[in-house]
């Protein structure tokens, strides 16, 4: 429950930002500006629908399969979420200091041409890009593979939506609390952790296929300090990647999976500050 309330909380905040960003500019304008508000909440109602039919999609999906093609699915999606939720933080550290302006430039040509369908539109993509990433981050995590969600799951998601309005109104304070910065910063240090700890749970399903070979069994028995199987240490193993009783590939793949992270998070960071720089020159 811990780990949906986070995603959800997280990526809330995130299509929040977005949403603020241009509600501001275009409640704050001149008259012509004002104009497009309905389409900017016609463009959120879009986009929602959108990240609702996709969630309805994986569900019915995973009715139809059955047996080893429910499972490689499941996998799959597993993977799929880890490397979204990746190229999610380094999209953010590319774009992250420049995200106001470009959506503000963007807001200034459709004012100028009276495009309000492209207000529409372009809110419809943010809001649809962080709705099926919650999704499928959320699938990823168990969240319907079922077939079914339950009531807790429901509630997990009200949780989130609630503490993700509560942040957005702290950060709108003017950051007497916490920056957005330091929001963001902290938030995909942990996101890289979900990430590590989805990434190992497909090794983990590809370990039970017999795709990948565990190597070594079983390298070490931590289960007396903090049992994976547990409430608290489950949460801690999806959030984290952590294994009371590792095999060999367990550990292979969680360091060159952070190998990996470093090198793109490195390779990121020195490219948006090239262009700061540039641009500042």
């Amino acid at each position: 429950m811990g780990q949906v309330v986070f995603i959800v909380w997280r990526e809330s905040v995130e299509a929040l930002l977005v949403v603020g960003i241009l509600y501001a500019w275009l409640k704050n304008g001149d008259a012509d500006a004002r104009r497009g508000l309905p389409y900017l909440w016609a463009g959120v109602a879009l986009g929602i629908l959108a990240a609702i039919a996709l969630g309805a999609a994986l569900v019915g999906f995973t009715e139809v399969l059955s047996g080893d093609a429910q499972d490689y699915f499941q996998t799959a999606m597993v993977l799929v979420a880890c490397v979204l939720i990746v190229q999610m933080v380094l999209w953010m550290k590319r774009h992250g200091r420049t995200l106001k302006r470009e959506m503000e430039q963007s807001l200034e040509v459709s004012t100028r041409d009276s495009n309000w369908w492209g207000v529409l539109v372009l809110v419809a993509l943010a809001i649809a890009r962080e709705g099926s990433e919650t999704v499928i981050f959320l699938y990823g995590l168990g969240f319907g593979q079922s077939g079914h969600v339950g009531a807790s799951q429901y509630v997990a998601v009200l949780i989130g939506l609630a503490l993700a309005f509560l942040t957005f109104y702290i950060l709108q304070l003017g950051g007497k609390v916490f920056s957005w910065r330091h929001f963001f910063r902290i938030t995909e240090i942990m996101l890289l952790f979900l990430g590590a700890g989805l990434f190992q749970t497909g090794v983990d399903k590809l370990i039970d296929k017999e795709i990948l070979p565990t190597v070594i069994d079983q390298v070490w028995n931590s289960s007396a300090i903090l049992d994976d199987s547990s409430t608290f240490g489950s949460l801690v193993a999806t959030l984290t990647g952590y294994r009371a009783h590792p095999a060999l590939m367990n550990l292979i793949a969680y360091a060159v999976y952070w190998l990996v992270v470093w090198f793109l998070v490195r390779r990121a960071t020195g490219r948006a500050a090239a262009v700061a720089k540039r641009k500042a020159a």
